[in-house]
């Protein structure tokens, strides 16, 4: 059955991918920002529409009767009041515009971070309680977008589902390898623990095909992981991915409980001198690479359907193949 999508962060990584899966069979509309952004969503086959998060409104949303809301702030930096504007007040205004334009299908992209503190998380499932108390801004404002969303579920028709990807990645990612190229080339890269911790991933394209089945299916009110079905630990994986692009990653090692005190008073003064600039280490980023992070999928295999539809193995092959000369 072919549906009206309308799609939020479709110039990104995630949402580009998904607006370009979607656009084969379905009309596929765009939240778009800028001119530079009209271009990208063209490109995906998908028609921009001019608004944003602060505007949004059932005009916009016209004659669409399922919503895709990928957009958020994901940038390791940043103060409170944006995270807040754009994940939580953000996702109340689409969902307002979303049940005042008659919208009956809401497919929301959350995190894993939505559970978590700090903490190690190790094969957890969706029984795993909110982390109420975080001291990271992108997960305390996911979850509470996250509890919006769900609130939502059978207001005004409207049938929500949520989907909660950890660690996204695949050829066009323009967050994991650029930003660790980077650090490489600086001589900022270190692991931590020695990259020992497992961790779950989800390639771009096993993303997309939980999205369709969740869009298709839309059961009504409920949260999935969805993950790539392999745990390797994080030197496995960013040794791999790194490889395919001819970077080799250094041997050089910290305790994770020292990192994560030089971010903590790192971060701090950035915040006590007012500094805007992203400071050289974050709670976050270095709390992530100390810390397990594996996922149980099972909830979305039996109730969606879901099976990963391409290793990490073959997704790395992609990847030495895209950055391979032509």
């Amino acid at each position: 059955m072919a549906l009206n999508v309308f799609i939020t962060g479709a110039s990104g990584f995630i949402g580009g991918s998904i607006s370009r899966a979607l656009a084969a069979d379905h009309a596929v509309l765009a939240m778009s920002r800028s001119a530079s952004s009209d271009e990208k969503i063209r490109a995906n086959n998908a028609s921009p529409v001019r608004c944003d998060l602060t505007n949004v409104s059932a005009e916009h949303l016209s004659g669409c009767d399922t919503v895709i809301h990928v957009a958020a702030h994901v940038s390791p930096w940043g103060s409170k009041e944006e995270y807040w504007e754009s994940n939580v007040v953000g996702t109340e205004k689409l969902l307002l515009a979303a049940q005042q334009a008659g919208v009956t299908r809401f497919v929301h992209i959350s995190t894993e971070a939505v559970a978590w503190h700090g903490q190690h998380m190790r094969n957890i499932d969706e029984s795993e309680p909110y982390a109420e108390k975080t001291p990271y801004l992108y997960a305390s404002t996911k979850r509470e977008a996250e509890k919006r969303v769900l609130a939502a579920n059978g207001q005004g028709g409207l049938r929500v589902v949520v989907i909660r990807p950890r660690w996204v990645w695949g050829v066009g990612d323009q967050a994991l390898v650029p930003e660790i190229i980077g650090m490489v080339e600086r001589g900022e890269f270190i692991w931590l623990d020695h990259g020992k911790y497992k961790t779950s991933t989800v390639h771009i394209a096993n993303l997309v095909h939980a999205v369709k089945l969740a869009m298709e299916k839309i059961p009504s009110g409920e949260c999935y992981f969805v993950t790539d079905g392999e745990q390797p630990t994080y030197r496995e994986f960013l040794t791999a991915v790194l490889g395919a692009y001819h970077v080799k990653l250094p041997d050089k090692s910290l305790p994770g409980w020292l990192a994560r005190s030089a971010a903590f008073v790192i971060e701090g003064v950035w915040r006590m001198l007012g500094i805007k600039k992203q400071p050289p280490m974050t709670r976050h980023a270095i709390a992530l690479m100390a810390c397990e992070g594996t996922l149980n999928d099972a909830k979305a295999r039996r109730e969606l359907g879901y099976r990963p539809v391409i290793t990490v193995a073959a997704g790395i092959k992609q990847l030495v193949e895209s950055s391979s000369p032509s």
